[in-house]
Order: C-alpha cells, then sequence, then structure tokens
C-alpha cells in the first residue's frame, strides 16, 4: 500500500513495531547521528520475514527507524533511519518483495523485435497507464500552511551534524581561505531543480551545508543533473539559479531521487511508478519550481552562479570524510511548511547505514534493464564492503571463450556502474550474494595474470586512493571456469557436490536422523 506522506509512513512504522520513539532531549549536534549510527548495526526490528536471498550475510541488520520528538534548541521532531531495513523499504514501496517491482520494470524495459501490430496495440494502454503516473500541478498544498519569508533562517530547523570534524575549518586539506560553517548538514532532502533551456526537471540527493541562517552551499558532483543544470545557466550568463530543498513528501520520493536513472527518465515520473499514481506538485512561493505538496518542509532559494563556498570536509558514505572543495553558494528566499513538520535526517558513514538498503534496493529493482543492456547478466551484487563503487559481483550463463572478459567490458560503460574499481564475474552456480562463495570460486579459479585486466578510467569522485580527481585505475577479475580459447589452461576438475538422489533421502529422513 502506498503511503501519502512521511507522516502516514511513520505511523505505519510505529504499528508494525518498526519505530522507536526517543522523548528525552537529544542534541542535533552529533548526538542523533551517533544513536542512529549505533542503531543501523543492530538486528532487524518487529516481526520481519527472514532476510531475502538478496543478502543473506546481512539481511538482517538495521534496528528500528527513530523519531526523536525532544531536539535540543527546537520544536521540530527529527526522523532518521527510517529507511534503514529491508522491510522498512518494502513497506516505504508498498510491496512485498522487491521482485515485484523488478518484474514490473522487465515489462516496461522488455523489447519486442519487431512487434506485430496486434500486439503493439496492446502495449498502449500500458503505455498510456505510464504517462498517467506523471506529476500533477496543484493550487494548494500541506508543505504550504506555514510560509516564512523575511524570517526565514537555516537555524530554526535541527538540521543535525553527523561526524565530529564535519565542515571543520582547517581539517584535512582545506584551503586556508575558508568561508566559515557551521558542521551541520541536510543529508536527507530531494533538491529540485529545472534546465534552463528544456525545462526538464531533476531531483537529486546532494548534502548542503549550513552556513547562516540564509546561506548553505549545495555539494552535486560534476556528473549529477544538478551540476548540469547549474553550468546550463552559468553558461547563458544568468547570476541566479532557483532550487528547492524538498523534506518528506510521498515515501517513494527519497529513494527515487538516489536512482541512477537514464537521463531522458524523469525522478518524478519514476516515483509515480513507484506510487502507482502522479505525485502532486505545488508551486513554490518565491521561485519559479514546483514541489510535493505532501512534503514536510521546503527550503527555496536561489544558486549564484557567481559565488561559491567551501564546502566540506564531510563523513561520508565511504566511511571516511570527503575532502572540502568549492561548491554553489545557496541563498534562501522562504521557508515553508506543515503546521506540525517532522523533520527526516540520515547519517552516512561506513555501511551498513540508511543509504545501503536504498541502493541494495536499486540493485534489486534495475537487474531488469542491466539485462536489457548485458544479456549475458544473469545476477549481479553490490557487496557491502564495496560501498556501492568499489565492488561488482556478476554471474553469467557462461557460453563461449572471453566472455567474462566481454561483460567486464560492457559494465565498465554501463551508466554509474563505469565508477566500479573491481568487477568480479563468475558461473552461474555462484550464490553472488554469498561473500564467501564468490571469494571461494576467485580464490580457486582465477590466475592473476591470465584472468584479470586492469584499465584506466573513470572513478567515484569520493574515492580518495585514485590518484587523479575522479579517475584512475579498475581491475576486472574473471573467476568462471576456464575453457579453450581462454589462453593455457590445465585439465580443469570436477567442482564437489552431492547427488540429488542423496540429498533428497536427506530431506526426506532429516528429522528422523533425530535433528
Amino acid at each position: 500500500m502506498a503511503h501519502t506522506d512521511l507522516r502516514s509512513f511513520i505511523e505505519a512504522l510505529d504499528a508494525h513495531g518498526q519505530l522507536k520513539r526517543v522523548s528525552v532531549e537529544v542534541d542535533s549536534v552529533l548526538e542523533v547521528s551517533a544513536i542512529a549510527d549505533r542503531m543501523s548495526k543492530l538486528p532487524a526490528a518487529g516481526d520481519a520475514p527472514p532476510p531475502p536471498p538478496t543478502d543473506p550475510v546481512h539481511g538482517g541488520r538495521g534496528g528500528h527507524a527513530l523519531l526523536f520528538e525532544n531536539v535540543k534548541g527546537h520544536d521540530i521532531p527529527v526522523a532518521i533511519n527510517v529507511f534503514g531495513s529491508y522491510e522498512r523499504m518494502r513497506m516505504a514501496l508498498g510491496v512485498s518483495s522487491f521482485e515485484e517491482l523488478a518484474e514490473r520494470v522487465r515489462q516496461l524495459v522488455t523489447p519486442e523485435i519487431p512487434p506485430p501490430l496486434l500486439e503493439k496495440m496492446k502495449k498502449l494502454p500500458q503505455l498510456a497507464k505510464l504517462a498517467s503516473f506523471g506529476p500533477k500541478i496543484v493550487k494548494r498544498g500541506m508543505c504550504q500552511e506555514v510560509v516564512h519569508t523575511d524570517d526565514a533562517s537555516l537555524l530554526d530547523l535541527p538540521i543535525i551534524q553527523c561526524w565530529p570534524h564535519d565542515g571543520e575549518p582547517g581539517f584535512g586539506l582545506k584551503p586556508a581561505d575558508c568561508t566559515e560553517g557551521t558542521g551541520r548538514y541536510v543529508t536527507f532532502a530531494g533538491t529540485y531543480t529545472k534546465d534552463p533551456d528544456s525545462g526538464e526537471r531533476n531531483v537529486g540527493m546532494y548534502r548542503v551545508q549550513v552556513f547562516d541562517k540564509k546561506l548553505a552551499a549545495v555539494h552535486w558532483h560534476v556528473h549529477n543533473d544538478g551540476a548540469r543544470h547549474y553550468r546550463g545557466y552559468k553558461e547563458r550568463g544568468d547570476k541566479k539559479m532557483p532550487v528547492a530543498i524538498v523534506f518528506g513528501g510521498e515515501p517513494v520520493l527519497p529513494y527515487a531521487a538516489t536512482c541512477p536513472l537514464p537521463p531522458d527518465v524523469s525522478e518524478l515520473l519514476f516515483a509515480g511508478f513507484l506510487n502507482q499514481g502522479g505525485i502532486e506538485l505545488v508551486p513554490c512561493k518565491t521561485i519559479p519550481l514546483e514541489v510535493p505538496a505532501n512534503a514536510e518542509i521546503v527550503i527555496e532559494g536561489w544558486v549564484h552562479t557567481d559565488e561559491d563556498l567551501i564546502e566540506g570536509p564531510f563523513g561520508d558514505h565511504t566511511g571516511f570524510y570527503s575532502q572540502a572543495d568549492r561548491y554553489p553558494a545557496f541563498h534562501v528566499s522562504a521557508i515553508t511548511h506543515r503546521a506540525n513538520p517532522i523533520f527526516p535526517a540520515t547519517i552516512v558513514g561506513r555501511p551498513p547505514q540508511e543509504d545501503y538498503y536504498l541502493g541494495k534496493v536499486t540493485e534489486r529493482i534495475f537487474l531488469p534493464l542491466l539485462q536489457t543492456l548485458i544479456p549475458d547478466v544473469v545476477d549481479y551484487s553490490l557487496p557491502m564492503f564495496g560501498a556501492f563503487h568499489n565492488c561488482v559481483f556478476v554471474k553469467i550463463r557462461k557460453e563461449y571463450p572471453m566472455q567474462a572478459r566481454k561483460v567486464i567490458g560492457a559494465l565498465s560503460g554501463a551508466g554509474q556502474m563505469m565508477f566500479s574499481k573491481m568487477i568480479v564475474v563468475v558461473d552461474e552456480h555462484v550464490n553472488v550474494h554469498d561473500e564467501q562463495d564468490v571469494l571461494f570460486h576467485m580464490g580457486a579459479n582465477v590466475d592473476w595474470r591470465r584472468d584479470t585486466v586492469i584499465i584506466d578510467g573513470p572513478c567515484d569522485i569520493l574515492d580518495h586512493a585514485a590518484p587523479y580527481y575522479g579517475s584512475g585505475a579498475k581491475i576486472g577479475i574473471d573467476a568462471t571456469r576456464k575453457i579453450p580459447g581462454e589462453g593455457r589452461i590445465r585439465d580443469w576438475p570436477e567442482r564437489l557436490q552431492m547427488s540429488d538422489e542423496i540429498n533428497q533421502r536427506l530431506d526426506r529422513r532429516w528429522t528422523e536422523y533425530g535433528f
């Protein structure tokens, strides 16, 4: 069942034993995030079903969602770790399994080559329904029950500081000419922008560092659509770019904002697809943008294309502090919110954190899309230790020599997979969601000179090991069984496995044995 807003989702979490309310006073500086960090490492909450096959090793973590009802110096409660488990992600997306959504995606992307006219006509209702998932403009929304313009202040919001050195002047490699900011960051809000030429909307989830009541810095990487829109405004000579920072709304929105969608697919359309109904948008009060009507809080403002600030450092999802750098200045023009808003936040750091579950859901839902691009792929996994950009495990049904090399090359250029530092290819009997199974076959099947390839290419901007900013080396490892045509190979032994007959006998007699 789809939830209409953050508040109804939190109520559902409470009803299902997935929420802990904290009534004692807590500090938004470090204390909230430290509690959430510790909670994210605890066993999963409530009567959740066993961990799904997508992650049998770590699927049982995540603890509870948290609602801090008494935040020091603020009258707005803070919700955190709301999406921090498989069960809560299923609830947020209104499904009993992620495979349901994967199948819906598969139906959309499966090519018909070439379908007869009748089949084309059968497809029309499905395409028409997809069009109905687009956003809908309305005149009023809950997000504007209270409006602050001249008196708007970022410091009135319970914006958290996650890690001790966040925003610390002089920490790490911060330049001497830094602009003094706070360590408080917006961490879990959708950043809404529009292309200056086409008018296409984009929703990204970018961190925003607070500097003063009406001043902040927006951190977007060069490959992000928000940064592309920013460059468009700058190239046109526009001094200001409208930006809205949106907290809450339909629970599908934070997830859609994190998805690596194809360039021509709108996050709002995808959110409507997940929600089974278009997202309602309301015009902003002070800028020419529209935002979700059911949001909790909206910060309206302008990014100045001729002004930047030294933003950072920031404790990132890599488990390390990302270095400070210059990013565009954001000037607040208004803050609107519901009458009694809830402030959503998240902490990133060494996984598992809340973003780990957002990413693993993307892994599952986007498998059909990846298979459309690379049909060889049977399944894949982004293991926890890789923090999503360091490692990919992929299984194939091997049919010809050097097929694994082909897959390595194809993955290296497939959307955000291009940032992967290590791609390990295994045979179809290997469980890519079991790290030990993959590592066992990598240890057994690989000759490092014959079965590896190292190439240079794009790396994640946050990869501090890369010798250059955003570029470095990545390795492909062919851990499949070798066949003629793949270099010099000896007789390949058969792997150990019990016969089906004996396994079935054990299944029948297991309790008879007294176990």
